[in-house]
C-alpha cells in the first residue's frame, strides 16, 4: 500500500514539474516579443516564481518519490527501459537548468535569442515526456 502512495505523489509531482517545462518556455517567446519595459519587469516576476516556487520544489519531489520507488522496488534497476527513462530524467533535468539560465539572462536583460528559438526549445520537454511515458508504459526493453 506505501508503494502505491508513493507512486501516486511522484505522478502527481511529475505533472507539477512538467506544468513549468510546458509554460516557462512559452514565457520566454512571450518575454522575447516584449518591447515596453513594464511587460519586460512582468516577465521576469513571472518567471522567477514558476522556476523557484513550482518548477524547483516539483522537480526535487519528482526525484524524492521518485527514489524511494526505486528503494521499495530495486529491480527495476536492472531493466533496461529503465536504465533510458533515467538518461531521459538527465536529459530533463539539464534542460530544467537550462531554462534556469534563461530566467537569469532574462533577468539581467541579457537575452539574444529570438522568439523562435524559444519555440523551438519549448518543444524539447514534450518529446522527452513521449519517450518517459512510453519507455514506463510500454518497457520495450
Amino acid at each position: 500500500m506505501l508503494y502505491l502512495w508513493i507512486k501516486a505523489l511522484h505522478i502527481v509531482s511529475v505533472v507539477c514539474w512538467f506544468a513549468g517545462l510546458f509554460y516557462l518556455p512559452r514565457l520566454f517567446v512571450y518575454h522575447a516579443q516584449s518591447e515596453d519595459r513594464v511587460s519586460r519587469e512582468r516577465f521576469v516576476i513571472m518567471e522567477r516564481k514558476l522556476y523557484r516556487g513550482i518548477m524547483g520544489p516539483a522537480m526535487i519531489a519528482t526525484f524524492v518519490f521518485g527514489i524511494w520507488l526505486l528503494s521499495l522496488a530495486p529491480g527495476f534497476l536492472s531493466q533496461g527501459w529503465m536504465h533510458a527513462k533515467l538518461t531521459l530524467i538527465v536529459l530533463l533535468t539539464g534542460y530544467h537548468h537550462m531554462c534556469g539560465a534563461n530566467v537569469k539572462r532574462f533577468a539581467r536583460n541579457e537575452n539574444t535569442r529570438s522568439h523562435t528559438y524559444f519555440r523551438w526549445f519549448n518543444e524539447v520537454p514534450v518529446v522527452i515526456l513521449l519517450g518517459i511515458v512510453i519507455l514506463v508504459v510500454v518497457k520495450p526493453f
